[in-house]
């Protein structure tokens, strides 16, 4: 975002909402000047976040729009007192909005507050995940099946749980499609791409047996989510990656890697298969300036 004496002249109607709000502050609630001004500025940086993201009304802000705007206040590594600080004048800013008849409805109001002051997830870089896939020994069936497992994870995105109880008929080679059982008993459906979906034919070639667990140990049961975290923590320090690496963290770059490249939120909401946006915004610490198109478009190694 530009910084705010290079900025254009905010559109009418934001500069009237805003001034109106304030002046509903100093004569109902007395504020003093020093924090009126406090809230101006807040409010001035937000409203220039929606113009510049293509938000010309005020009755066209939704939820979606505050939760990239909280995201990019993370990205800015702002201290969690001040995110803190200006999603309170947004709260403020639209309840008045909605009092005024201005808004229909309040789009801060299912905002989460809790999840604003999580720690960010650990995410690998790109070059990290391909020195990851890189370290299982492909000339063995061990290292095969693992290969296949890292690469179908960070394919899809998939919880280290739904890995692991994945069964051969779950995954279409030929359409390139996961289907998977997550929390809730709620099922959908990934799209794999074509690494990934080499890295599981050549492993289910040189498996050559029927069972129809799709990753198997040692004594031909379906790997367990411990024996896959102890996998990937292996190959992790392997690939010289010093901090903590675990199945979650290639979830984790799937999303980040997506959204960084210009992937629609509510898309990786799907694809995660998360219930509410607001788990999702987790992510929009990273860029946001081209969330538009999804997946094969964008992931690295679609």
């Amino acid at each position: 975002m530009k910084a705010p004496e290079n900025r254009p002249v905010l559109p009418r109607a934001f500069q009237e909402a805003l001034q109106g709000f304030l002046d509903t502050l100093a004569v109902e609630r007395g504020l003093a000047a020093n924090t009126l001004a406090c809230y101006r500025r807040d409010l001035v940086h937000h409203l220039h976040f929606l113009r510049e993201s293509g938000v010309g009304r005020l009755k066209s802000v939704e939820e979606l729009h505050l939760i990239l705007y909280l995201g990019a206040l993370r990205r800015a590594k702002l201290a969690p007192a001040t995110v803190m600080r200006r999603l309170s004048a947004l709260r403020s800013f639209y309840r008045h909005l909605v009092r005024e008849e201005a808004l229909a409805a309040d789009p801060t109001a299912n905002l989460p507050t809790t999840q604003l002051l999580r720690r960010l997830p650990s995410v690998l870089s790109i070059s990290e995940v391909e020195q990851l896939l890189a370290q299982p020994d492909l000339d063995t069936p061990r290292g095969l099946r693992d290969r296949a497992m890292l690469e179908l994870l960070y394919a899809t995105g998939l919880r280290a749980s739904e890995l692991v109880g994945l069964q051969r008929g779950d995954l279409n080679l030929d359409l390139g499609l996961v289907r998977c059982v997550g929390k809730g008993g709620k099922e959908r459906i990934v799209p794999v791409g074509e690494p990934a979906l080499r890295a599981v034919r050549a492993y289910l070639s040189a498996r050559g047996d029927a069972a129809p667990g799709l990753f198997l140990g040692n004594k031909g049961k379906q790997i367990n989510r411990v024996s896959f975290w102890r996998i990937i923590t292996r190959y992790a320090r392997q690939a010289g990656i010093r901090r903590a690496v675990s199945p979650h963290t290639l979830r984790h770059s799937f999303a980040t890697h997506l959204l960084d490249g210009g992937a629609d939120l509510r898309a990786i909401q799907e694809l995660l298969g998360h219930a509410s946006i607001a788990t999702t915004q987790i992510y929009t610490h990273v860029s946001v300036d081209r969330l538009r198109e999804v997946y094969r478009a964008y992931h690295p190694r679609a």
